[in-house]
């Protein structure tokens, strides 16, 4: 990443987003926005990133897995995924670091006053791992349906994110149809918390090679997932979703906190939100 690359739209703690940007991600659910965060800026967020990946800062119960499989607690050498999820619970001095303003700012721009940090994840494809699939799936299939719905899931590439590593792909448009019937991967939620749902012939996924510090954007209803890593790299995200405040409202008053610890109750209850799609 050159030194200046995007300084322009790096205004202190706000990235400035123009009209192009916002007509893509009205029109396609998604867009890509290039260097949000500069070289150096991206070196501080990896340090602390790596530091959940040897595992220095403890992430208690299922919220520390293998995404693919749901197994947790285990050697996590082996896993495909690691998914760490609500990094900013369990690591809380990173609560309100840069990433995370300039993703606030971003989501203002693009969605509007009213908008908070729902949750966020990290999301690390481990080398040469080429079952590190995501599913294809939409958002809004695991989460609790309000009024409103305005999303703004901002994916951080830590690393060079591509085809051959398991960049994002999404189906452009998407959005504007009704969430499609989703099912548990393994056909249980206790076991994986995952959800996917299947392609239609005329689907055509078109995959979003990025630069590490760039980011892509999506609302809660694009349809997307990603590849595996046929690389000898890691390829790590970091994710940063935010929502409406009366719509994260709604889900705590439920008790639903994206923890994959939650009560299966609570994501059973989720679930059926979205049975008669």
């Amino acid at each position: 990443m050159s030194a200046d690359r995007g300084s322009e739209r790096r205004q202190g703690d706000v990235y400035v987003v123009t009209d192009d940007d916002r007509a893509s991600f009205v029109r396609d659910g998604y867009v890509h926005l290039p260097a949000v965060l500069s070289a150096t800026e991206l070196a501080e967020v990896a340090a602390v990133y790596d530091r959940f990946l040897r595992r220095d800062i403890d992430v208690p119960g299922k919220d520390f897995n293998d995404m693919t499989t749901g197994e947790h607690g285990t050697d996590p050498t082996g896993y495909s995924i690691i998914n760490v999820m609500l990094p900013r619970v369990y690591f809380p001095e990173w609560q309100g670091n840069l990433y995370e303003r300039r993703a606030e700012s971003i989501a203002k721009q693009l969605c509007g006053e009213g908008m908070t940090i729902d949750f966020d994840q990290l999301l690390a494809k481990q080398p040469f791992k080429a079952d590190a699939v995501f599913g294809w799936h939409q958002d809004q299939a695991y989460w609790v349906d309000t009024d409103d719905r305005r999303t703004a899931t901002c994916w951080l590439a830590v690393d060079d994110s591509t085809v051959d590593n398991g960049c994002m792909q999404f189906l452009p448009g998407s959005h504007r149809e009704p969430v499609r019937p989703h099912h548990p991967l393994h056909g249980d939620r206790e076991k994986s918390h995952t959800l996917v749902t299947d392609l239609r012939p005329a689907d055509v996924m078109v995959p979003v090679e990025i630069r590490s510090g760039d980011i892509t954007v999506h609302n809660e209803g694009v349809l997307h997932g990603s590849g595996g890593n046929h690389s000898a790299n890691y390829r790590r995200a970091y994710i940063v979703a935010l929502r409406s405040t009366s719509t994260v409202a709604a889900e705590r008053t439920l008790g639903f906190t994206h923890s994959h610890n939650d009560n299966h109750d609570v994501l059973t209850a989720v679930d059926g939100l979205h049975a008669d799609n």
